[in-house]
């Protein structure tokens, strides 16, 4: 496996206009000379990434219903954020069904001023949650987790890491097709592993080896996000809401058991394990959890939930999982249900919930 970088991809150079520094932006074929944003209608704000707002509008030339991501630049004095160039970077090369598009890039009145195109999708699953009158069917948590899975054994495949996957960085068109979006803390990785920024993915999704202080960083991180999103489209509500680090790793025990050696090797070496006064808790109780799920289901969750990263399932593992070949069978994403557009809504409760989870 040969070691891949960001320098690998080939370079368009941009200057900023309140510095000589240069920032590099990828694939002079395919951005070319951009569009001003001037040529798109807002019709309203539908959510808040990572590292920037998103709107629904409208392209004037084509008619095309499209997503603008605004890239934040709040604290920005020398151009581009390098955030906002590696999801650039990283969007252009990604062309697969269950990942969102990056359609251009687009201009304001300054460089600094820079809004992304994205393909357009009607819902985003955390907004579906909190406004359903009744859960998906396990046929159609099926349907979606099969196509998470799907995206991310093509982002693994190219060596990318997502490293913030939740219920609302999952997009879902009105034909049931969901995407991966938000792609502002995604890493491109190699052999061997290097460091990377501890303070990653959404408290409630992540990883017991992020909470214990890991320096490396590998495509378990995801997949025990992946456990975490499948948990939650089966019970209807997150299964684990902690309120802070060490209420995280506390509900994390409870759920399955104080972690150790035996388990996972190398456990007691983490650098934060000093920090926690973890509980003696001897049980896994996701059967407690899910008991009306079949064990096939539970298996593939317990495989998500592994403590040890080098034993947790891999995306490609998941998808060949018994749990996809059973009755219910996941329905075909053609046939999912459609919902009322809750993220058109102007300001309300939609907004301020996807923000308090995205905070988390």
């Amino acid at each position: 496996m040969e070691n891949t970088s960001e320098t690998d991809l080939e370079p368009l150079k941009l200057k900023s206009l309140k510095t000589d520094k240069t920032f590099v932006i990828p694939h002079r074929e395919r951005l070319g000379k951009c569009r001003s944003v001037k040529e798109f209608e807002k019709m309203n704000r539908i959510g808040e990434g990572t590292y920037g707002i998103v709107y629904r509008a409208r392209d004037t030339r084509t008619n095309e219903i499209v997503a603008l991501k605004k890239v934040r630049m709040d604290k920005e004095k020398d151009g581009i954020p390098i955030s906002s160039l590696r999801e650039i970077n990283l969007l252009l090369r990604l062309r697969h069904p269950n990942i969102v598009e990056l359609k251009e890039v687009v201009v304001g009145s300054h460089l600094e001023s820079l809004f992304l195109v994205m393909s357009y999708c009607e819902q985003d699953l955390a907004s579906l949650l909190e406004n359903m009158q009744s859960p998906f069917s396990e046929a159609q948590v099926k349907c979606i987790v099969l196509q998470l899975l799907k995206g991310l054994e093509f982002l693994h495949h190219n060596f990318i890491l997502h490293r913030d996957l939740k219920v609302s960085n999952l997009l879902m068109t009105d034909k049931g097709c969901v995407k991966i979006a938000d792609f502002g803390l995604a890493r491109v990785y190699g052999i061997p592993l290097q460091p990377m920024t501890p303070r990653v993915v959404t408290l409630w999704y992540r990883a017991p080896e992020l909470l214990l202080g890991t320096k490396t960083q590998t495509t378990s991180l995801d997949m025990w996000a992946v456990g975490c999103i499948f948990a939650e489209l089966l019970a209807h509500k997150p299964l684990l809401p902690g309120a802070s680090e060490i209420q995280q790793v506390d509900l994390i025990v409870q759920l399955l058991g104080t972690p150790n050696e035996s388990i996972w090797p190398g456990f007691s070496r983490l650098p934060l394990v000093g920090q926690y006064s973890l509980r003696k808790q001897p049980y896994n109780n996701l059967k407690n959890k899910f008991t009306w799920l079949s064990e096939a289901g539970l298996r593939l969750l317990n495989l998500l939930f592994m403590y040890n990263p080098q034993r947790r399932a891999t995306a490609k593992d998941c998808l060949e999982s018994s749990y996809f070949k059973e009755k219910p069978l996941p329905c075909e994403p053609e046939l999912m249900p459609t919902f009322p557009h809750h993220r058109n809504k102007r300001g309300g409760s939609v907004m301020e919930n996807q923000s308090k989870r995205s905070k988390v």
